[in-house]
C-alpha cells in the first residue's frame, strides 16, 4: 500500500517546467502577443509595388514630355525694341557741283554760303520727309566749283567723291537729255553719291531741271538768285533721290505687292472675250526675254520675281459699255473699273507657283468681242484714256487692246487669227511697266511737280531709275524689319504663354537665321547699301514668317498642365492612391504584429528569470 501511495504521490506533482509553461499559457494574450516573429513578405511585396510606380513615373513624364528649342527671346526682344525706338536711317551723301561760275571774289561767297542755304532747305523738307526709310537727318552736303581749270571745294566736301574738273567744258548743252545723261554717267563714275550740277549759260531765262536715270540731276540755265537755286537742288535730294520723287497718298510700304515670303509673281493674261469674232496669241517667250529680263534683273534685290502667261477664251467683262457717236466707240467710264473684271469667267488664279505667301500680280490684256468694239476708257475729266488701261492695287492691270480695224472685220465669217506683233507688244508692255511701277508707287509720267518747278524724270530701259531702286531698296528694307520684328515678338510672345507648346529645332534655326539676317540688314543700313539691306532684311521677314507659320505650330492643339491633369488624373489617381494606402496599411501592421512578438518576448524572459 504504501508503494502505490507513493507513486500516487510522485505522479500528481508536476516539474518545474511543466509549470513554466503553464504559467505562461494562462498568461498569454492572442489580443496583443503573438509567439512567430511576422513575417516581411507582405511588406516587401507592397513597397515593391510602391517603387515600381514610382520608378514608373519618370518613363511616364518623359512620354507625355514637349520637346522645346530654346529660343532667342533676350534677341527677339532687343531686336524688337531697336526697331521700334531707332526707325532704319540711311546714311546718303548729295554732291552739288557748278559749272561756268566765275571764280571771283564776288561770286565765291554766294557759292561758298549755297551749302548752308541747300542744308537748311533741306531740312524744312525733312519735317515732311522723316520717315523710316530714309536719310532723315544723317546726310552730308557737298558744294563743288568747277572752274573749268581747276574745282574748289567748300564746307565739308566729301573726299570720296570724284568729280573730273573741266568735264563739261567742251560739252554742247544743245544736245538731248539722253546723251548729256550718259555722258554725266562717264564723268561721275559709280559713285555711290547723289549728284546735282547747275550749269550757267546764258540761253534761256528759265532754269531746266532734268532727273537722269542714273544718280544725278542737272540744272541748265541762266542762274540769278541763289535760293531759288538752293530749293531746287533741296527738293531734288529728298523730295526725288530720298523719297522716290511719290506723290502724297501714294502706295505705302504696307500695300507694296510683294509677298511675306518675299516672292512675286507675274501672271500675264490673254483673254480673248469672244473667240467667236477673232482670236488673238501671242509669243511670250520673246517678251519674257526682250522686255521683261532687264527689270526681273533690276527688281532682284527688292523681291524674287518669277512669271507665267496663259491665253483665255470666252471671258467676257462684267460691266457695260455704251456706244458714244462722237467717239465712234464703246466707252466705259472709271465708275465701271470696280465691275470690270469678270471674276466667274476670268480663271486667272491657276499659278502653282503661287502658293504659300507670295504674292500675285495680274496684268490682263483683254480683247473685247465685237458688239463692243473699239472698246474705250473715258478719264473723269471725260478725255478718253491714252493707255486705255487701269490698276487695282494690289491686284495688277488691265488693259484694252482693240483690233485693228474691227469695225470692218466684224461681219465676218470666220474668226480672225493672228498673233499680236512686236510693235504690239512693245506698245502694251509699255502700258504695264508703267502700271507695275504705280503698283510700286512710283510715277508713270515722266514729269516731277514740286513747289520749286517742274523737273523733268528719264525713264530707263529697265522700267526703274537707279535712284528709284534705290528708294523702293530703303522703303522695303525698313518695311521688312517692321514686319520681322513683329513676327518675331508675336512668335515669341505666343511661346512663352503655351508651355506645352511643340518648337521644333528647325523653328529655332528659323528664328536664329532671322535675327542673324535682320542684324545684317542693320548693318548694311548703316554702311548705305541700300541693295544688300533690302535683299537680308527679305530673307529676316521671310524666315521669321516660316518660323511663326510653321506646320509643327499650326496643327497642334497645345493645352495647359491643367488640362493635362485632368486627364490622366483619373486613370493614376485611383491607382496612386490604392497603391500608397497599401503600402501604409502594411506598415502599420507590421509595427503592430511586431509589438505583439515583442510582448510575448518579454514575458518570456520574465518567467525564464
Amino acid at each position: 500500500m504504501a508503494e502505490i501511495s507513493e507513486t500516487m504521490g510522485t505522479e500528481s506533482s508536476p516539474p518545474e517546467e511543466t509549470t513554466n509553461e503553464h504559467s505562461k499559457s494562462s498568461n498569454f494574450d492572442d489580443k496583443t502577443m503573438r509567439k512567430t516573429k511576422p513575417g516581411l513578405k507582405r511588406l516587401i511585396l507592397t513597397l515593391t509595388v510602391l517603387f515600381s510606380f514610382l520608378l514608373g513615373l519618370p518613363w511616364l513624364l518623359k512620354s507625355i514630355e514637349i520637346y522645346r528649342s530654346p529660343l532667342p527671346f533676350r534677341d527677339i526682344d532687343s531686336l524688337a525694341t531697336a526697331i521700334d525706338s531707332n526707325p532704319l536711317v540711311f546714311p546718303c551723301r548729295f554732291h552739288l557741283v557748278f559749272v561756268n561760275f566765275d571764280h571771283s571774289s564776288l561770286v565765291k561767297p554766294k557759292v561758298d554760303n549755297l551749302g548752308f542755304l541747300v542744308s537748311s532747305y533741306m531740312s524744312e523738307y525733312a519735317v515732311s520727309n522723316s520717315y523710316c526709310g530714309t536719310c532723315d537727318g544723317n546726310y552730308t552736303v557737298s558744294v563743288s566749283l568747277d572752274t573749268g581749270d581747276n574745282c574748289v571745294e567748300y564746307e565739308d566736301a566729301d573726299k570720296r567723291i570724284l568729280w573730273k574738273c573741266g568735264a563739261l567744258s567742251e560739252f554742247n548743252f544743245d544736245q538731248n537729255d539722253e546723251v548729256f545723261d550718259e555722258y554725266l554717267q562717264d564723268s561721275v563714275g559709280g559713285s555711290k553719291a547723289y549728284t546735282v550740277v547747275v550749269v550757267n549759260t546764258d540761253k534761256g531765262d528759265r532754269l531746266r531741271a532734268v532727273v537722269g536715270k542714273y544718280r544725278h540731276a542737272w540744272v541748265v540755265g541762266r542762274v540769278g538768285e541763289m535760293n531759288l537755286v538752293a530749293e531746287m537742288v533741296a527738293e531734288m535730294f529728298l523730295k526725288v533721290f530720298v523719297s522716290g520723287a511719290k506723290d502724297e497718298g501714294s502706295i505705302q510700304g504696307e500695300f507694296m505687292p510683294v509677298g511675306a515670303d518675299g516672292k512675286i509673281v507675274l501672271s500675264f493674261n490673254l483673254l480673248n472675250a469672244d473667240p467667236r469674232d477673232w482670236v488673238y496669241d501671242w509669243d511670250f517667250k520673246e517678251v519674257d526675254e526682250k522686255l521683261l529680263a532687264p527689270t526681273l534683273e533690276a527688281l532682284a534685290p527688292i523681291a524674287n520675281i518669277s512669271v507665267e502667261s496663259q491665253v483665255l477664251y470666252h471671258t467676257p467683262k462684267s460691266s457695260y459699255s455704251y456706244w458714244d457717236d462722237e467717239q465712234e466707240s464703246h466707252i466705259f467710264s472709271t465708275k465701271d473699273l470696280p465691275f470690270f473684271v469678270n471674276s466667274n469667267e476670268w480663271h486667272l488664279d491657276t499659278s502653282i507657283a503661287a502658293g504659300g505667301r507670295s504674292k500675285i500680280l495680274q496684268f490682263v490684256v483683254y480683247v473685247p468681242s465685237a458688239n463692243e468694239c473699239p472698246l474705250r476708257l473715258q478719264l473723269p475729266n471725260g478725255e478718253i484714256s491714252v493707255t486705255n488701261g487701269f490698276i487695282s492695287p494690289t491686284w495688277g492691270g488691265v488693259v484694252v487692246f482693240n483690233p485693228p480695224n474691227c469695225l470692218e472685220n466684224a461681219n465676218g465669217m470666220h474668226p480672225l487669227r493672228r498673233k499680236l506683233s512686236s510693235q504690239e507688244l512693245n506698245q502694251i508692255f509699255e502700258v504695264f511697266m508703267g502700271q507695275l511701277r504705280q503698283l510700286f508707287g512710283l510715277k508713270s509720267t515722266g514729269f516731277y511737280k514740286g513747289s520749286s518747278g517742274t523737273s523733268v524724270l528719264l525713264a530707263s530701259e529697265r522700267g526703274f531709275t537707279e535712284w528709284e531702286l534705290d528708294a523702293l531698296a530703303r522703303q522695303h528694307a525698313c518695311y521688312n524689319l517692321q514686319q520681322c520684328g513683329t513676327t518675331l515678338g508675336s512668335l515669341s510672345r505666343l511661346v512663352q504663354s503655351l508651355p506645352r507648346m511643340i518648337i521644333k529645332d528647325e523653328i529655332g534655326k528659323q528664328v536664329k537665321f532671322s535675327l542673324e539676317a535682320a542684324k545684317l540688314a542693320q548693318h548694311n543700313a548703316s554702311q548705305g547699301i541700300c541693295d544688300a539691306s533690302a535683299v537680308s532684311s527679305r530673307h529676316a521677314r521671310s524666315l521669321a514668317e516660316d518660323a511663326f507659320f510653321h506646320p509643327s505650330v499650326m496643327s497642334i492643339s497645345y493645352y495647359s498642365f491643367e488640362h493635362m491633369f485632368a486627364v490622366y488624373s483619373p486613370f493614376f489617381l485611383p491607382l496612386s492612391l490604392h497603391v500608397i494606402l497599401a503600402v501604409v496599411r502594411e506598415i502599420k501592421r507590421y509595427k503592430q504584429e511586431s509589438r505583439k512578438y515583442a510582448a510575448w518576448e518579454a514575458l518570456r524572459k520574465q518567467h525564464s528569470d
